[in-house]
């Protein structure tokens, strides 16, 4: 062994040699562990639900697709019937099918796409400013006791900006009061609020600022969802309250706010002077403090779910599920093999029938009578064609024999002379004068006498 084949071989001795089952077992662990849940949204395709109940679908979108299964104890849970072609927003494991070596989701929960989306897109944007500290308790400033100026920032024309007026005109009729007007619906609406934020700080004329509308669908409520206005209110240096919606809505904005109110109406009570501020401003803090703790206990459900999931990993309802998905295909694989059986004997039986249909009695009697019948049209044919040759040689024999015979001869005028004994004469010197000789003629015979000799 050479230098250089000895040196590969001991490097080879001294990795891991993986067979195709642990490696595929090893990647299938490492998606499982390092991933974990994730959200994605997609086109179904390829939906095929067997008997099992269990679902096994495709998610695509222009350029990729992904292969899913769903096993009937999530898939129970979905308040949808799926089919081809719709979009959907899921909730998925990450894993690999082993047998096949297939990266494939786990789907652990399903909704129609739309809002779905934008649940997905507020969580992730929520999850990652929460990271950044920007919801932190201790960020949040005070509201001032008796503010000098209340700012607005929401619609001109609205129907939360008549409510707040109404309500400090009842509870401070001579707090002044600044609208910084904006869009707060539509594809404008984002940049005018963080523009009048900006604004609002730039000129330092109010104590406070109110950021808000009136209620409406997730779609409509989205520019408080936007990452560039909950900086916007993160950044400002006067405290702000998120007043959006009805106390039901919750948006990005209210997380990042200083307090946040439950409708417009509650935000301006909340800035007036009052003999109830004080028990507000404890109510205000306990929604936070709820907040907080809804936050925490939201993370420590997430790192729960983690632990989880490596639990999982050595959970029998999973390997009864992995065995499962195995036995679908397995299934799916007999069906389609019993179906080519099925087939092959068909044809078989039916070349089986059509050589019976040759071999029967009246089929083989018919098939006899047309072969006799052919046999005697070829008996007939060869023997008008043996006679007719048979008449044609016969033809030329004769016209042979014509040609040789000697009554052709005389039939041209010419006699044969035989003597009294019946001799041929063929020479003067065969007879004498004064014989009587018999001469034979084309039509008969006659005798005639010698009377010279030359």
């Amino acid at each position: 062994m050479d230098r250089h084949n000895e040196n590969t071989l001991n490097q080879s001795s001294s990795q891991p040699v993986f067979t195709v089952t642990r490696l595929n077992s090893a990647v299938r662990m490492l998606l499982e562990h390092e991933l974990g849940i994730v959200w994605l949204t997609g086109e179904i395709s390829n939906l095929a639900m067997p008997s099992s109940g269990h679902w096994y679908f495709s998610l695509k979108d222009l350029s990729s697709q992904v292969r899913c299964a769903m096993f009937k104890g999530s898939n129970r849970r979905v308040p949808m019937r799926p089919r081809d072609g719709i979009q959907v927003l899921v909730q998925a494991r990450v894993s690999l099918y082993e047998p096949r070596g297939d990266y494939q989701l786990i789907i652990e929960s399903m909704q129609p796409a739309g809002d779905g989306l934008l649940s997905m897109r507020f969580e992730e944007l929520k999850n990652r400013l929460a990271a950044e500290g920007l919801f932190a308790a201790e960020r949040k400033r005070p509201l001032p006791a008796e503010p000098r100026a209340v700012g607005m920032i929401t619609s001109a024309t609205g129907a939360a900006l008549h409510d707040m007026i109404t309500v400090l005109s009842r509870r401070a009729p001579t707090l002044p009061i600044i609208i910084y007007p904006t869009q707060v619906q539509g594809a404008s609406a984002t940049a005018q609020i963080v523009r009048a934020i900006q604004i609002a700080n730039a000129r330092n004329e109010v104590d406070v600022l109110i950021v808000g509308r009136g209620g409406g669908s997730l779609e409509d409520l989205w520019c408080f969802n936007e990452e560039a206005v909950a900086r916007a209110i993160a950044a400002s240096q006067i405290p702000v309250i998120s007043a959006v919606g009805h106390e039901v809505d919750v948006t990005i904005s209210d997380f990042v706010a200083d307090l946040r109110a439950p409708t417009p109406s509650a935000a301006a009570e909340l800035v007036a002077p009052d003999q109830g501020a004080l028990r507000q401003r404890w109510q205000a803090l306990e929604r936070q403090l709820k907040r907080a703790l809804s936050q925490q206990a939201r993370t420590a459900r997430h790192q729960l779910s983690l632990l989880e999931q490596r639990l999982l990993n050595c959970d029998p309802k999973r390997q009864l599920e992995r065995q499962s998905q195995r036995l679908d295909e397995l299934a799916l694989r007999l069906q389609r093999k019993m179906e080519r059986i099925l087939r092959d004997d068909e044809r078989r039986l039916q070349v089986l029938n059509d050589r019976l249909q040759r071999q029967a009695p009246g089929q083989r009697l018919e098939t006899a009578h047309r072969r006799h019948q052919l046999a005697q049209e070829r008996l007939h044919s060869a023997f008008d064609r043996l006679i007719g040759s048979r008449q044609h040689h016969l033809a030329m024999l004769t016209a042979r024999l014509d040609g040789v015979s000697p009554l052709a001869t005389l039939g041209r005028g010419y006699a044969i002379l035989r003597n009294p004994a019946g001799s041929v004469i063929r020479s003067p010197a065969d007879t004498r004068v004064g014989e009587t000789l018999s001469a034979r003629v084309a039509d008969g015979c006659f005798t005639v006498r010698v009377e010279t000799l030359e």
